[in-house]
């Protein structure tokens, strides 16, 4: 017959065995949940790690494109820079040597041309014509009689010209006026001649 005490024993070693088991169990899931959470976490931080490369790249390469851009942008600026230097350069130098054109063997078919278009364009029959001193010579040595025939036009020969090497061209009432001297026909062509000039400057045909 078993004792009370063979009893106890056997039901505090089942206890314990129970017990035994169910820490074993509890201690498994929990390790189970734990893998779960590292695993999740390392899952997210590798998404996030991917997330912050990927965003690092695209700000890499924006940064790169503005770089890239301001420094195309700074280059184009200081060729057109250097570009507008030099072809003042070349200005200057033209209206240095204007004065040379009075030189040329043709100069008072030149003359000529000037007060045509200037009488043209002021588009009256009766004009005064100023020149500077060598320019109004020419005209008073009859030029200005023979294109006053040739033009139909009443010419008149005022005071020569202060500043300037040409022509200056005005109604005789003096409302309109049109300036014909060299510095002024190279200010109003100079524009036009920046582009073709800065090609011949750089050997290019025209």
């Amino acid at each position: 017959m078993i004792s009370v005490e063979q009893n106890i024993q056997a039901l505090s070693r089942a206890v314990l065995s129970e017990a035994r088991a169910e820490a074993e169990q509890i201690l498994s899931d929990a390790e189970a949940k734990a893998d779960a959470i590292r695993q999740r976490a390392q899952e997210q931080a590798q998404a996030e790690s991917q997330e912050i490369l990927e965003r690092a790249r695209q700000e890499a390469g924006h940064v790169r494109s503005q770089c890239l851009a301001a420094a195309r942008l700074r280059a184009r600026k200081l060729r057109l820079e250097r570009r507008e230097r030099l072809l003042d350069r070349v200005f200057d130098t033209a209206r240095q040597r204007m004065a040379t054109v009075q030189q040329w063997t043709d100069y008072d078919q030149i003359v000529r041309e000037w007060v045509r278009e200037a009488v043209s364009y002021l588009g009256s029959e009766a004009a005064r014509i100023r020149a500077d001193e060598h320019t109004h010579g020419i005209l008073a040595g009859g030029a200005l009689v023979e294109l006053s025939k040739e033009m139909n036009a009443q010419l008149q020969l005022g005071e020569p010209l202060a500043h300037g090497l040409g022509i200056v061209a005005e109604t005789i009432d003096g409302h309109l006026r049109y300036a014909n001297t060299l510095e002024a026909r190279l200010e109003r062509w100079q524009d036009k001649l920046r582009e073709p000039a800065y090609r011949l400057l750089m050997g290019e045909s025209l």
